[in-house]
């Protein structure tokens, strides 16, 4: 099981753009954009509070992921993380609604990746807000912090989850939080 070091950071469009200024003034790396998909599951003997089990859906990709936040008082976050690759997410969800898992909460979300300083660097957008994550080991972390020069902006303490679950619209025992919410089949 590995461990993910990471720190967020709610950004408004100003700091985003100031960000993407920085991220070209340190010539970090970019690696791409993707739209995904999120769908956290419930059952089972998982913990809400502590655990996720989630499907990410990105184009034909799927990735399974559980994770186990650790207990801190900083603002970077660590998590114990296992994930693997999916070759079928349809047959994954059934595997799981078989296994008396069932979606709980789905939320999407538009990502860029870029890296510097030993670090990952994303910028997301999701339905409620624009967010900042540097992953890392803690001194990448500070060191990406500092050439982006973030000392203004201030850190998210809640996952995205938690902030799904927060500004996401209840559909029956499903939150989700989608850019356009679709209409239910006729």
């Amino acid at each position: 099981m590995s461990i993910e070091n990471e720190k967020k950071y709610r950004l408004t469009r100003e700091q985003k753009s100031r960000v993407l200024r920085r991220l070209e003034e340190v010539k970090a790396a970019p690696e791409g954009k993707e739209f995904e998909v999120n769908t956290l599951y419930a059952g089972g003997s998982l913990d809400r509070r502590t655990e996720a089990l989630r499907l990410r859906r990105v184009g034909d990709r799927a990735v399974l992921t559980y994770k186990r936040r650790l207990d801190s008082a900083s603002a970077i976050k660590q998590h114990l993380e296992e994930e693997t690759v999916v070759e079928d997410a349809l047959t994954m969800e059934r595997i799981l609604m078989q296994l008396g898992y069932k979606p709980a909460l789905v939320y999407e979300k538009r990502r860029a990746t870029w890296r510097m300083a030993g670090a990952e660097v994303v910028l997301d957008e999701l339905p409620f807000g624009l967010f900042l994550e540097i992953e890392g080991d803690e001194q990448a972390i500070k060191e990406a912090e500092g050439l982006l020069e973030l000392s203004d902006v201030e850190a998210e303490l809640s996952t995205y989850p938690e902030l799904a679950e927060r500004f996401g619209e209840r559909r029956g025992e499903l939150i989700e939080a989608r850019f356009q919410m679709r209409l239910p089949d006729a």
